[in-house]
């Protein structure tokens, strides 16, 4: 087992990854589907029983049964990654993040995914868990629902398909994510 740790813990090329995401497009472009992970709420919320008091949730949700189905083999093979075919390595990233991190009061940055700094149950009590963690989630979630879905669903499968609001969406979401990363991100890891 541990060979096999070893073989699998180096990310896979680009263009290896690049090509099998763009088979899956051009499959789901030739059956008439789309891709998207944020659709998977509205159609769990109709399976519910949603659709009887909110007419977006009415719905025939047993079309979307396979994107479920896609979603949870998402949610296995992330376990199973992390599980039994990740070294406890860290994440790669420069001296010069590091120390920035660092500066902001982050420890130990890269050794694990996500820093325990920012997302733990701990620092989700606090203030500064609370503004990026449960303000930002909402934001996000808002963002998706206002855009027509999140930026995978735009970005891969709605520029996949030539679609025009999509191409918007995914410029928004890189000017968004600029403006946060550079001018709000360090006030709020400095609080």
């Amino acid at each position: 087992m541990k060979e096999l740790v070893e073989v699998v813990s180096e990310p896979w090329p680009w263009y290896v990854a690049g090509s099998i995401i763009a088979l899956v497009m051009f499959m789901l472009l030739y059956l008439g589907n789309t891709f998207g992970i944020s659709s998977n709420l509205r159609t769990v919320c109709s399976i519910f029983g949603a659709g009887k008091n909110c007419e977006y949730f009415d719905f025939h949700w047993r079309a979307q049964t396979w994107n479920l189905i896609f979603a949870s083999g998402m949610m296995i093979g992330g376990f199973i990654a992390a599980n039994w075919l990740s070294t406890d390595s860290g994440v790669r990233i420069s001296t010069e993040t590091i120390l920035e991190l660092k500066n902001y009061g982050i420890e130990n940055p890269g050794n694990e995914i996500v820093p325990e700094t920012l997302f733990s149950w701990e620092s989700l009590l606090t203030f500064k868990g609370i503004i990026m963690l449960v303000v930002g989630g909402f934001l996000v979630g808002f963002g998706t629902r206002y855009a027509g879905g999140c930026t995978s669903g735009h970005a891969i499968s709605g520029l996949s398909a030539l679609q025009w609001p999509s191409l918007i969406a995914v410029i928004g979401f890189f000017i968004g994510g600029l403006f946060v990363t550079y001018l709000v991100l360090p006030h709020l890891l400095a609080l």
